[in-house]
Parts: structure tokens; C-alpha cells; sequence
């Protein structure tokens, strides 16, 4: 069982940053590939930006390549996403989420665990 805490959510301005944590319990975070998921008001839950238990392989959804950023700190049981030149359209829940992995890989479809989610809110 791995619990999932999101922190780090909040309101900024169009073309700020943020940096979202997700700190997760137990002894085997490495063993775990790691995402972020979101979802705004009236959508549907995207995917966002996935790790691979080892970190050497990323994953983004096309709207976010090259201003967020996904990494992990397997020896703190955190993953982290940061989030640089924010847009209106990124406004949305932020979800963490955990799925135990054999290989070095990321699920295609649905994850182990989940956070209870963070807001941001970017305004125009």
C-alpha cells in the first residue's frame, strides 16, 4: 500500500511557476513509476507527465513539453513536477499518482494509487 500526498498547488499568474511534490510512504518508492495527472473543471483527467522507476525514461503530454518538468528523488520517496511558464489552460487539480512496476517502464492504462490532488490556478 503506498499513500500519496500532493503539495505545492496554488494560484498564480500567467507565465509564473510552480513546483508541485508528492511524497509517497513505504520502503519501495523506486520500484514504483510515477505520474502526474490533471483534471480542469468540466474535462476529463489527462495525463500530464509520467517517470519510469529508474527516472531515465519521461513521458509528457504534447501541451506541457518544454515548460514542465517531471523528476524524482527516490532516496527522499518524493516526485516532483515543476512548472514554468504557466498558461490559463493549465488550471486544474494535479493528481500524483504510484503504479508498482516489474520493468523500467510506465503503465499504458490504469495506475495503482492516487493523491487526493492539489490545486493550481493560473489566471490571466
Amino acid at each position: 500500500q503506498v499513500q500519496l500526498v500532493e503539495s505545492g498547488g496554488g494560484l498564480v499568474q500567467a507565465g509564473g511557476s510552480l513546483r508541485l511534490s508528492c511524497a509517497a510512504s513505504g520502503r519501495t518508492f523506486s520500484s514504483y513509476a510515477m505520474g502526474w495527472f490533471r483534471q480542469a473543471p468540466g474535462k476529463e483527467r489527462e495525463a500530464v507527465a509520467a517517470i519510469t522507476r529508474s527516472g531515465r525514461t519521461i513521458y509528457y503530454v504534447d501541451s506541457v513539453k518544454g515548460r514542465f518538468t517531471i523528476s524524482r528523488d527516490n532516496a527522499k520517496n518524493t516526485v516532483f513536477l515543476q512548472m514554468n511558464s504557466l498558461k490559463p489552460e493549465d488550471t486544474a487539480i494535479y493528481y500524483c499518482t504510484a503504479d508498482l512496476r516489474v520493468s523500467d517502464s510506465v503503465p499504458s492504462t490504469a495506475w495503482d494509487y492516487w493523491g487526493q490532488g492539489t490545486q493550481v490556478t493560473v489566471s490571466s
